[in-house]
């Protein structure tokens, strides 16, 4: 370990410091305030001295201790650091309430403005409306995003009390949930908005007697009431804006607006100027200065690219650049400062007083602003910032060029010039004609001219809040009697290193009628003219090409439309996506019987124990709580994927003021490895990407960032294994073990051998399934406090607090006893809060114990996403045989998956992933085999589904591939192989019982109206060329339980105490899937008292040792029955008191009890019945105690030319046995349903060829936003099916549902091929997951990628990113 030999209050080096500011010093005696001053919830906040370069988000938690403000991201993408911000406009003097991302803003920036946090709108003891009806909708799971979604519905409110439902949809555009899927949010929000029913934006049958979703099959028979919706908002607080904060007097008073403000700290300053001439003067003084407006973009680079910045000049209150105005000649002008939001208003009035033929230009604008990043973004982003930044990927900058518009500068001297965003605007990569005297102070909007025609189009990897993967602006010119083209611009983004006017197509275009040789010319000159060379940077590059072909044959069928030439005929009615139904959704679940007693809450939908504290920002994660005095750790990591070590340098890291100490691996004891195999640090070999090579432990978490940024590493680089073919072609695996399963050995002792050439039917094939990061909300969190006695408190945001507790006490040397690591909640997990969180813990606590001082752990997004592994990538190769009946003979799997450098859970992924791969059917006989691959990326790990969904997904691909080639109906083969009810024995020798999947996939395609709609779909897909429509049912199974026997326990602590109250321990996280609450609902439920007198306690080594992980399905189960156990053990005791005094009270039993001495405390054990299959063999048993069964129905559109599709309608039916609380069950469903789709559409983890990780954080890794929620979205309860084995009938839910949401994808597919059977092309295609946009474009086969050349091979160049 390496100590700082700067200390941090080293005087002598401030003075030096100060004598270099004095010059900046002098330049800021001149500005109105030299203090910050502001107000946060209406209290008045001074500060006479901070670094400018602190964001708000890290004032708000660290300095006043408003943790409610989270941070998920720090690059302005998730929406966790929601707030307002109210100002008084400098030039108007109206107060303005905007949304803005805490964690981008700078807090300088909010000089003389007020803020707004979750904290100032509500508590426990009094909620706002909007905490309650999120609340009354069950719509906080891990509770880590509420408060980011409650301020930003709180800013809309603010500024429309009665929104509309597309207002409320836009407010929320820059906000992720990974728990809930959205839908009970939207219904909370959507209850708000104009002309809604009492229930929200949901209309119900006005006879639910006779409702359609209530068809039962024949011969079942349920009498207790079906219920179709859990929450209604009729009751709830009316909003009523005159409650809340006002602008502050104090601010108007002082006109604070019109103020100028400077702060200088550490060689940093901030510039507040109040006029043009002083914004200049500045600019002229510092030409290097940053001038800042939003900063959007230049918050993520100082962020996490560490851009050296001294001097930042803020423009936002210059009320020259804020002018907006309408002129009759040149059109729009709108200030360099304006917001993109305060812009799309202003353009919207112009175009309501402008005539539509000369508004198309502002209209495209519009248009595209709704898909510039989200509202927080646009609320503080402007055009000038996007512009000057020259990003070839901007939204904006196409629109600008294509419209010729011109863009007003002012020089340091005065002088002004005004030039047109033409092709000589943009130099090369990131640089304009813009000189560095020079500042932008508005743009020139043209009008549209006669007969012009002007669009722009977007194309990304998700709709909202994502940056363009292409993007277009066109132009033309026609002459209304000839159609003659007299101009044309057509101008592209995404396309070269700058935004690029196509000149040699718009030359060529020109003069030519408008008529289809005129498209045939133009694609072949774009074809021409946009070329990717292959291993292009962003990669992608077949696709980026056909969608600058299909960007101008959208608009050329827009255009023909509107001038009606009538030479070709386009059948699509509507413009892809404008034909959106309204939100609606139903849960249908069985009320309780009606002889249950009140008090008894199992079964009833109880809110989750601490939605109110989430939703009011008073819940607790690692990440809040104050250590005085606790130091902050921040990795060093590797920047190879392969290689050998040779050098570090730490002297300049070791020099930053506040740095404390750096570790590496001489810190960590001889010999140890966590979990036997994975150093916490690079000794020497370098095995991944983002590899830990050393740690900084500063005063703070940023200066820790700083300065590990600044040690220095000297690498050898060493070719890397990146993907599984690399990794067999080198026998690079974890074990040399050929896992397999055979269904022959259940009948004797040696495999059955079969000729295959012998079947009639047989399909031999092969699919993948890409990786999917975890992306929990809350990052890594670890907070490790030494005591005495060797004793280490250690607070993690983990799933397993007895994996971190062994992994630090082998870390260490110290016996297990004297660690103690405990957790009250996490902010999301799906497994990946698993293993990995002994990469962050222990590291921590060896910094904490070496310098004997607190110290916390806190992931950047950024880091997170490199040093931690995500979802198995899996390939299979598959044959299947199959009788011309349609029934199964015989198959056989061989699963390969991508597991990174080091084991972690690679061999159980891969084993659940065996024994799913039957998924629901009955196989005569099935060979599975399993490889794991070892490879150089961060070590693959749990994840919700666990292997079996990348398995399932395998079978049902294969069923596709049967289906096609031979002719088969795939619902009706399916049909007939199906499991039966009772008795059939799956290839892994588990019986089934109970077994459901028939009476699922019945009542979702009763529910579903599968055969109506499909003939529907049929029609559409008819009438329409390029927008199709698909719908697929998708059945699963899934075992719950660990695949580790000594896994299946649990143990539990139940107190009672004198006054009536019960406390309860267990060993289960609390991630968001209510594990407490149902514990407390079961406790209730055993000692017959009502649940309020129930609390649970932190999970604690301390309390509960020995505890298994919380995974597998397994949580309510192990748990529950423990907890069961524990309660009878008190109920014994306490019988004979209640024999005594039958009519007394629950408290005079316990008082009674405890006179006479009877133990009112007591622990509890469970285990869950387990045989282990024989995976080295191939030798199968009673694996599972049970099997929990789903069907998912989804149907979506796709848009055939770029690829984009819209999830419209998903029916569930899940058998859940006796849910033990409805509303916890149907958010599981819904949440990991949507995962379950993100994973097989849209999210992509991108990795090079050189192993370099480029999807670091939601910037490049998108998970499902609001918007792509189903819009009608059906969710229902199998009824009658108790669970004999589980805690009172219920079933575990937290993995099953997840691979239903692969029935969007196969709907996706669908639709693909109704558009190549349109083309000649009727053979069944391979399509591997995920179904992004550009795999969807790429199979709609058409005469555009026809003439796309195809990539070379991969041998002859390196691609930007490689299929793992």
């Amino acid at each position: 370990m390496h100590l700082a030999n700067k200390p941090f209050d080293n005087i002598a080096a401030m003075r030096e410091l100060k004598r270099g500011e004095l010059r900046t010093q002098q330049l800021c005696i001149d500005a109105d305030f030299r203090k910050l001053l502001f107000f946060v919830n209406g209290e008045r906040i001074e500060e006479q001295w901070i670094d400018p370069r602190t964001t708000l988000a890290t004032y708000l938690r660290e300095k006043l201790r408003l943790t409610g403000t989270k941070i998920g991201c720090n690059e302005g993408g998730c929406g966790a650091c929601t707030v307002m911000v109210s100002e008084q406009n400098p030039l108007s003097k109206q107060i303005r309430h905007y949304s803005v991302n805490a964690c981008l803003t700078p807090l300088c920036s909010v000089f003389g403005k007020a803020v707004t946090t979750v904290e100032g709108i509500g508590n426990t003891k009094k909620l706002h409306p909007i905490q309650e009806r999120l609340a009354r909708a069950h719509a906080t799971q891990c509770g880590f995003c509420s408060p980011g979604f409650v301020m930003a519905m709180y800013t809309l409110l603010r500024n429309s009390a009665t929104p509309t439902e597309e207002e409320i949809n836009e407010a929320i555009q820059g906000n992720l949930c990974r728990c809930t899927g959205y839908r009970p949010i939207l219904e909370a929000f959507y209850s708000f908005a104009k002309k809604q029913t009492s229930n929200g934006d949901i209309e119900d049958c006005v006879d639910d007697a006779h409702c359609c979703k209530f068809k039962q099959q024949a011969g079942f028979k349920d009498d207790r009431k079906q219920l179709t919706r859990l929450s209604y908002f009729n009751e709830d607080l009316k909003y009523d804006p005159k409650q809340e904060l006002i602008f502050p007097p104090a601010l108007m008073a002082t006109s604070l607006c019109d103020k100028s403000f400077c702060m200088t700290k550490d060689g940093v300053t901030w510039f507040q100027p109040v006029s043009l001439a002083d914004l200049l003067a500045l600019k002229a003084h510092y030409p290097k200065a940053e001038i800042v407006c939003g900063n959007t973009e230049l918050g993520v680079e100082l962020k996490f690219q560490f851009s050296g910045v001294s001097t930042y000049i803020n423009s936002k209150q210059v009320p020259d650049l804020l002018e907006c105005f309408l002129d009759e000649e040149k059109g729009a002008f709108i200030g360099a400062a304006v917001s993109l939001s305060d812009m799309n208003k202003m353009l919207s009035q112009f175009t309501n007083r402008t005539p539509e033929n000369k508004s198309g230009v502002f209209r495209s604008v519009q248009k595209m602003l709704h898909w510039f990043g989200g509202k927080h973004v646009r609320d503080m982003a402007s055009f000038a910032g996007n512009l000057a930044t020259a990003s070839p990927i901007s939204d904006l900058n196409p629109v600008w060029m294509a419209a010729n518009a011109s863009v007003v500068l002012v020089s340091t001297s005065g002088k002004e010039r005004t030039v047109n965003v033409d092709e000589n605007f943009f130099i090369e990569y990131r640089k304009t004609i813009i000189r560095d005297d020079e500042i932008i102070r508005g743009i020139w909007i043209p009008f549209t001219e006669q007969d012009e025609y002007f669009d722009a189009y977007k194309q990304a990897q998700r709709r909202e809040d994502d940056i363009a993967i292409v993007n277009a602006a066109f132009s033309v010119q026609i002459e209304p009697n000839t159609y003659e083209v007299l101009n044309a611009r057509i101008v592209y983004g995404g396309m070269a290193p700058i935004t690029k006017f196509a000149r040699d197509t718009s030359n060529a275009i020109v003069g030519k009628k408008w008529n289809h040789h005129l498209l045939e010319l133009a694609i072949s000159k774009l074809g021409e003219e946009f070329v990717l060379s292959p291993g292009v940077p962003g990669g992608m590059e077949r696709y980026r090409q056909a969608l600058s072909q299909s960007f101008f044959f959208k608009f050329f069928m827009d255009v023909d439309k509107r001038i009606k030439v009538g030479e070709l005929s386009f059948t699509d009615a509507q413009t892809f996506g404008d034909n959106r139904s309204k939100f609606r959704a139903t849960q249908l679940y069985p009320d309780v019987p009606s002889d249950q007693p009140l008090s008894d809450p199992v079964g009833r939908p109880i809110l989750h124990q601490s939605a109110v504290r989430q939703l009011t920002g008073e819940a607790l994660y690692c990440d809040d709580l104050d250590v005085p005095g606790a130091l902050h750790l921040a990795f060093v990591l590797s920047s190879i994927a392969c290689g050998e070590l040779v050098g570090t340098d730490t002297s300049a890291a070791l020099n930053v003021p506040g740095v404390v100490a750096y570790i590496d691996s001489r810190d960590v004891r001889d010999g140890f490895l966590v979990e036997g195999d994975t150093p916490v640090f690079v000794e020497r070999k370098i095995s991944y990407y983002g590899q830990p090579i050393g740690a900084i432990v500063a005063r703070d978490h940023e200066t820790a960032r700083r300065a590990a940024h600044l040690v220095k590493i000297t690498c050898k680089p060493l070719k890397a294994i990146v993907t599984m073919e690399e990794a067999e072609n080198e026998g690079s695996f974890l074990t040399h073990h050929l896992l397999q399963v055979h269904s022959s050995l259940l009948n004797g002792d040696t495999v059955a051998e079969f000729d295959w050439s012998k079947y009639d039917n047989v399909v031999r094939g092969g699919i993948r399934s890409g990786a999917q990061e975890h992306f929990y909300l809350e990052t890594h969190q670890c907070l490790v406090i030494p005591g005495e006695c060797d004793e280490i408190s250690v607070v993690s945001s983990t799933q397993d607090v007895n994996e971190v507790q062994t992994s630090i006490s082998k870390a260490l040397g110290v016996p297990q006893h004297k660690v103690n690591v405990r957790v009250r909640r996490i902010g999301g997990g799906f497994g990946g809060k698993g293993h990995c969180c002994s990469l962050f813990a222990v590291p921590t606590a060896i910094a904490a114990v070496k310098l004997r001082k607190p110290v916390k752990c806190s992931m950047e997004r950024y880091d997170d996403m490199v040093m931690s592994g995500t979802r198995h990538p899996f390939k299979c190769e598959y044959k299947m045989a199959i009788r011309s009946d349609g029934m199964f003979e015989n198959v056989e799997w061989k699963l390969t998956s991508n597991c990174g450098h080091t084991m972690d859970m690679s061999v159980g992924v891969m084993s659940r992933a065996m024994v799913h791969a039957d998924s629901v059917y009955r196989w005569p006989n099935a060979d599975i085999y399993g490889r794991v691959c070892k490879t150089n990326l961060a070590s693959n790990t749990a994840f919700r589904g666990f292997g079996a969904p990348q398995a399932m997904f395998a079978t049902e691909s294969m069923l596709k591939q049967v289906a096609e080639e031979y002719g088969f109906d795939v619902n009706e083969i399916r049909e007939k192989n199906m499991y039966n009810e009772e008795g059939d024995c799956t290839p892994f020798g588990t019986t089934l019982h109970q077994c459901n999947i028939r009476r699922c996939w019945n009542e979702c395609l009763l529910l579903s109206d599968y055969n109506k709609r499909l003939e529907a779909i049929n029609e559409f897909n008819r009438i329409n060329e390029y927008r199709k429509r698909g719908i697929y049912v998708v059945p699963t199974k899934f075992g719950v339980g660990f695949g580790l026997k000594h896994c299946n326990q649990a143990a539990a602590l139940v107190n009672i105490y004198t006054d009536g109250s019960v406390l309860i321990a267990h060993g289960g996280m609390e991630m968001g899937q209510g594990l407490y609450t149902k514990m407390m609902q079961v406790t209730a439920r055993c000692l017959g008292i009502d649940v309020s007198l129930v609390h649970i306690d932190d999970t604690a080594t301390s309390t509960i040792p020995n505890a298994s992980t919380t995974a597998a399905s397994s949580g309510s189960d192990l748990n529950g029955r423990a907890i069961i156990d524990a309660c009878n053990k008190l109920n014994e005791r306490l019988q004979p008191i209640k024999d005594s005094n039958p009519n007394a009270t629950w408290k005079d039993w316990i008082e009674k009890a405890y006179m006479e001495r009877i133990p009112l405390s007591a622990s509890g054990f469970a285990i869950l019945r387990h045989d282990a299959v024989d995976f080295i063999r191939g030798k199968g048993a009673e694996l599972f105690e049970y099997f929990v069964y789903g069907v998912a129905c989804s149907e979506v559109e796709i848009d055939c030319l770029t690829g984009d599709h819209h999830f419209l309608r998903a029916d569930i039916v899940m058998d859940v046995g006796e849910s033990l609380n409805p509303a916890l069950d149907i958010g599981q469903i819904e949440g990991a349903f949507l995962q379950g789709y993100g994973l097989f559409t849209m999210e992509e983890v991108k990795i090079g060829a050189d192993g370099t990780r480029r999807t670091r954080g939601p910037g490049t890794y998108k998970i499902p936003a609001p918007d792509d929620s189903p819009r009608i979205f059906n969710v229902k309860f199998l009824k009658g099916s108790a669970n004999k084995v589980g805690v009172f009938s219920s079933k575990g839910l937290g993995e099953p549902p997840l691979f239903l949401g692969s029935s969007a994808f196969f709907a996706i597919r669908e639709a693909i091929r109704a558009f190549r059977i349109e083309h000649g092309k009727a053979d069944y295609f391979r399509m591997d997951s995920p179904a992004t946009a550009e795999n969807i474009r790429l199979l709609c086969e058409d005469a555009i990628l026809e003439k796309i050349a195809p990539l070379p091979d991969r041998s002859t160049f390196e691609p930007w990113t490689v299929v793992m």
